[in-house]
């Protein structure tokens, strides 16, 4: 029995020198013992003598207007800052800024910018079971319904003996998101406020929180946005490579202009980086290309002595080595594909004809090698 003791006994001594609390976590170690220093009195120097020159290099700068007095000792912080992690390529912090705040950057143009911001934050929130309580794309606000956050913390008044020393706490905010839209509406900033807070530990209930621990609720809020947002990116882009790499069905077709083109069964976003495919396939370089006009220039090499290269050449050479452009034309839900010469003029009909087969077979090809 008196053994059973004292291995108990010896468990539980280990348990205790081995913990630490929140609290202690959060607060500076150490002795307070400069709290009962008082200002020692200046040296006083008789009237009949030169007073001594003394330095003020060890002098404390005084305290600041509006400073918190109450921080000192054990209630100084001594946790690392709130940081807001701009994840999102694009996106960055204002150097001096004191606001839970992040700068976004159009690096997609696919849609506008603010739209992109607002239906993120909107599928943040309903990821979170969050309400909206109001909206106004206007004016740049939207205003949550309360975050609840139920976790167990470390019961600092349990005794050493008890069974279980967690205490359910359960924790409400709510916040305001401002996105400040650029004029021309390719930056903008999101910006997230603490609107109201609320801690339940038991009866206790606190409502209020002082300036590190709001900047703290703001950027944690704002950095899971974030994080949101890059991983939003991340699946779009996934889909997309997965568009890419499918095979696309083609047919004869006609431009806008009413000029012998190929249409293709995909949409613009997913054609385009797939003709770079396509054309590196058929033995073209691309020299220089602009997606907002849709424009390729491109040199054709002729193909290799491979599959591809009966397609291509023969008795009767189908397409002849040089510079050629492309034009590739959004419609709708499909994209129209115009070859030209190096003057910008259309191929004919039977160029068209001609060439159709090897690029149709290409563009149905699954997993295109890059």
């Amino acid at each position: 029995m008196n053994k059973s003791l004292a291995l108990v006994s010896g468990i539980v001594m280990m348990s205790l020198a081995g913990c630490s609390s929140q609290l202690e976590k959060q607060t500076a170690s150490g002795s307070y013992d400069y709290l009962d220093a008082k200002q020692s009195k200046p040296v006083d120097t008789p009237a009949d003598l030169d007073k001594p020159n003394f330095t003020r290099d060890y002098a404390l700068p005084e305290v600041g207007q509006g400073a918190n007095d109450k921080l000192v000792g054990r209630n100084v912080p001594v946790t690392s800052p709130a940081l807001v992690h701009p994840l999102v390529t694009g996106s960055h912090v204002e150097e001096g800024s004191r606001d839970a705040a992040v700068v976004f950057d159009q690096v997609d143009d696919r849609q506008p910018l603010s739209d992109a911001v607002w239906a993120t934050l909107q599928g943040y929130l309903e990821k979170e079971n969050v309400t909206v309580a109001s909206f106004d794309k206007q004016s740049g606000k939207l205003v949550t319904e309360w975050f609840t956050l139920t976790r167990e913390i470390e019961d600092e008044d349990s005794p050493w003996y008890a069974l279980s020393d967690d205490v359910e706490v359960e924790r409400k905010r709510k916040f305001a998101f401002t996105l400040n839209v650029k004029p021309h509406g390719r930056t903008a900033e999101l910006k997230a406020e603490l609107l109201d807070f609320q801690e339940t530990q038991g009866k206790q209930v606190k409502d209020s929180v002082n300036e590190l621990e709001k900047r703290r609720e703001e950027v944690a809020v704002l950095n899971q946005v974030i994080a949101h947002y890059e991983y939003q990116i991340q699946l779009d882009n996934t889909r997309r490579m997965a568009q890419i790499r499918r095979g696309l069905s083609t047919e004869m077709g006609f431009n806008s202009k009413d000029d012998s083109a190929i249409v293709v069964d995909g949409k613009y976003d997913v054609v385009w980086p797939r003709m770079l495919l396509v054309l590196r396939k058929l033995g073209f370089d691309v020299k220089d290309l602009d997606k907002s006009t849709g424009l390729l220039f491109v040199t054709y090499n002729g193909a290799d002595d491979g599959w591809w290269g009966n397609l291509f050449s023969g008795d009767d050479e189908i397409l002849e080595q040089g510079d050629y452009r492309l034009k590739v034309e959004p419609r709708q839900e499909r994209t129209v594909v115009t070859f030209m010469n190096d003057e910008s003029q259309p191929f004919s009909p039977k160029e068209v004809t001609d060439i159709f087969e090897p690029f149709s077979s290409v563009m149905s090809q699954d997993d295109l090698d890059i």
